[in-house]
């Protein structure tokens, strides 16, 4: 315990100073210090192996490496209500035939948006910036030890049907291995979804040369404000990652803003 020397016997500041010169004494009226959390011993008997870096894995850490330390990556992400898109996506799939999924929605929404900003639709190899005209979407799949990105090509001219059906050949052969070449190099623009996983919000890292990427939430039940009145509703959030050498930020918030109206109002999308 520390013996107070101030006035009535007080505890005072030098009194504490020669307390823990001496070895840290016990503060207060006898309590104790805390515990040291323990830690748990190792196993042995747990067996460790080192896992070899294959070259997909070695060939994603260089390019994510590159893109992450020479790439100025800035964030905005949008909220969604996507009341409308799940009733949508419930009609679309009513009909015989049809299997359309929400990120084929989104795909098609991104390719009219890249269409009316096209800014957002660029590659950038350090000295040129090239606007193009077609909305080639990578589409993010995950497959075993990796990630590719196959490219559904001149999206902005395909109905969702044809994304979705597009969308679902280019995963099975990426699962399958039978991917070409032409199938997943290239694209102007790169669309994440992780939504299927639970995960609400995430930023992701762009896909160079080009210079952005979509990562697209789950939706999820929230309450929104509808006619001045809070109501059960459900929503998405999308965030958008710009390469700020290339796209300023309101830029950026202008796509989103236009996406964002084109997935609340989606009957747009099948026009």
């Amino acid at each position: 315990q520390v013996s107070g020397t101030g006035p009535d016997g007080r505890i005072i500041k030098r009194d504490i100073e020669k307390a823990l010169l001496l070895g840290g004494a016990k503060l207060g009226s006898g309590a104790a210090a805390p515990a040291k959390p323990k830690l748990k011993p190792f196993r042995a008997d747990r067996a460790a192996k080192p896992v070899p870096m294959t070259g997909m894995r070695a060939a994603i850490g260089r390019r994510l490496l590159q893109s992450k330390t020479q790439i100025p990556h800035f964030y905005v992400t949008e909220r969604i209500d996507a009341a409308n898109l799940v009733v949508l996506r419930e009609q679309l799939s009513a009909i015989d035939g049809v299997r359309v999924s929400v990120n084929d929605l989104v795909v098609r929404a991104t390719a009219l948006a890249l269409r009316i900003h096209p800014r957002l639709n660029t590659t950038f190899d350090g000295t040129t910036i090239t606007e193009h005209d077609s909305a080639d979407i990578s589409v993010a799949v995950a497959i075993p030890d990796g990630l590719i990105t196959p490219i559904v090509f001149k999206a902005h001219a395909l109905s969702v049907r044809q994304i979705s059906d597009a969308v679902r050949d280019l995963a099975k052969k990426a699962q399958d291995g039978k991917l070409k070449p032409a199938e997943f190099e290239g694209g102007s623009f790169t669309i994440s979804n992780l939504g299927m996983y639970g995960i609400e919000e995430f930023s992701a890292i762009i896909n160079p040369p080009q210079c952005a990427i979509l990562a697209v939430g789950g939706i999820k039940d929230e309450p929104v404000v509808r006619a001045g009145q809070v109501v059960p509703g459900k929503t998405m959030r999308v965030t958008l990652s710009a390469d700020h050498r290339v796209v300023d930020g309101a830029a950026g918030a202008e796509f989103l803003k236009t996406l964002r109206e084109l997935l609340e109002a989606p009957a747009a999308l099948l026009i």
